[in-house]
């Protein structure tokens, strides 16, 4: 048997999930996943559960778009997660977002589009940020967990034949 599955999401512990669930019991569904986090976390366990739980012919459903993701790359890969299951993927608030019809996957095949725009233009974007901070004179890359000074010292001692065990053992009892 198909069933309709819900999502409800809000961002802080502060709001309410009650609107959601209402709207989405009294649309059919009869088994709601809730979260209170971030739309912007990868860790949302009931999102994620209810990714493995689905079934072929299951139709989850969100009372608006952002309730399940926050960019249109985001997007993309959980509504694909879901089709790849052979469910569907409707939401209420915008009916074009609706697997289930023609119209639907034509625009999911765009949304694909624009995720892939979008992954460039963050991969820019992060490109160009890492280069002005070179520019800047920002180091890149985990912090030197010796000193610059201590760091001299071992080269020295090593370029005399000095071993490591020989300096480590040294450098207890100094």
């Amino acid at each position: 048997m198909h069933k309709k599955i819900g999502y409800a999401r809000v961002s802080t512990t502060g709001q309410t999930l009650d609107v959601q669930i209402k709207i989405l019991e009294s649309y059919g569904c009869n088994v709601i996943f809730r979260e209170k986090i971030s739309g912007a976390s990868a860790q949302r366990s009931q999102l994620c559960k209810m990714l493995r739980s689905l079934k072929k012919g299951d139709t989850v459903i969100v009372t608006r778009i952002d309730r399940l993701a926050r960019s249109t790359f985001d997007l993309f890969s959980i509504v694909h997660a879901i089709t790849k299951k052979e469910a569907c993927f409707y939401s209420m608030a915008e009916p074009w977002a609706d697997t289930n019809t023609s119209t639907g996957r034509l625009m999911l095949a765009v949304l694909a589009g624009l995720a892939d725009v979008e992954r460039d233009l963050i991969k820019t974007r992060t490109a160009e940020g890492r280069a002005r901070a070179i520019e800047n004179g920002k180091k890149m890359g985990r912090p030197a967990k010796i000193a610059e000074k201590e760091r001299s010292d071992i080269l020295r001692r090593r370029s005399k034949g000095e071993s490591l065990k020989t300096w480590r053992d040294r450098r207890t009892v100094d």
